[in-house]
């Protein structure tokens, strides 16, 4: 009889040990992921502030800790509803308000420098807020992606997270490379509000985009992943910091073409 007693108290003591370490397992990715909606706030309070260098590198934060909260959900086998509405969540901030919190800074200095808000026209207004267009299809693009069961393998529309990474990098190449041929177009408003309008457009469009997942370490599995890292090293090694915005142009090219090919 004691022995059944020290059995059950024991068996139920390593259950309630197993059923505390599952908890604290599964909730490592909602950790990150909201470290990833920290960061997107914060890049909008230094965008606001005007510190876009800070802005910029905050949203790469928020990329990296993206890819980290979902290696880390399975590794761990921590999948959960809750983990990809958090996780959809923290993209919107990170990848479609911060972003566009750039975009708007950028325009409003290149557009009306020496205007405040107040005193702006109305269509002085609808120029500067004109790229808080890419949050609204940013939050389109995440919701559509939650229900649409093409994207399991791979993409359709540019994913937000690419456009985002667009927009943070323009802040480090205007203050690292001044002088790159990229720069100046970082500083005429059209050119920015074209890019808002086309770049929100590529968000929610049917243009099928390829996985950067390696499937396995083979050639022949991955040839398309291959390639595109290859001219990746490639362009950042001659272009740097300018050499971002070039591998998401790079990216959707290659994507057109593969999807060109296999339907030829």
């Amino acid at each position: 009889m004691v022995g059944f007693i020290f059995t059950f108290v024991a068996s139920f003591l390593l259950n309630i040990e197993i059923m505390a370490a599952n908890k604290i397992v599964g909730a490592i990715p909602n950790t990150i992921t909201s470290f990833n909606a920290l960061s997107g706030s914060l890049s909008v309070v230094f965008a606001l502030e005007g510190n876009l260098v800070a802005a910029g590198v905050l949203i790469f934060v928020a990329a990296l800790l993206d890819f980290f909260d979902g290696m880390s959900a399975r590794l761990l086998k921590a999948y959960s509803p809750m983990g990809k509405e958090l996780d959809s969540l923290a993209d919107v901030i990170s990848f479609g308000l911060a972003p566009a919190t750039i975009a708007h800074v950028l325009v409003r200095k290149a557009y009306m420098p020496y205007v405040d808000l107040e005193y702006a026209s109305w269509a002085q207004l609808l120029v500067v807020f004109l790229p808080f267009v890419i949050t609204i299809f940013s939050a389109l693009r995440l919701a559509k992606f939650n229900i649409d069961t093409r994207q399991t393998d791979s993409f359709i529309g540019l994913a937000t997270p690419a456009n985002a990474l667009v927009w943070a990098s323009f802040p480090l190449i205007l203050f690292y490379q001044p002088s790159s041929f990229l720069a100046q177009g970082m500083v005429n408003p059209y050119i920015l509000l074209s890019l808002s309008v086309l770049m929100s457009l590529l968000l929610v469009s049917e243009l099928p985009m390829f996985s950067l997942k390696f499937k396995n370490l083979s050639w022949a599995a991955n040839k398309t992943q291959y390639i595109f890292m290859g001219v990746n090293i490639i362009l950042l090694l001659i272009f740097k910091l300018a050499g971002i915005p070039l591998i998401i142009v790079w990216y959707i090219l290659l994507s057109v073409f593969v999807w060109l090919a296999k339907r030829g």
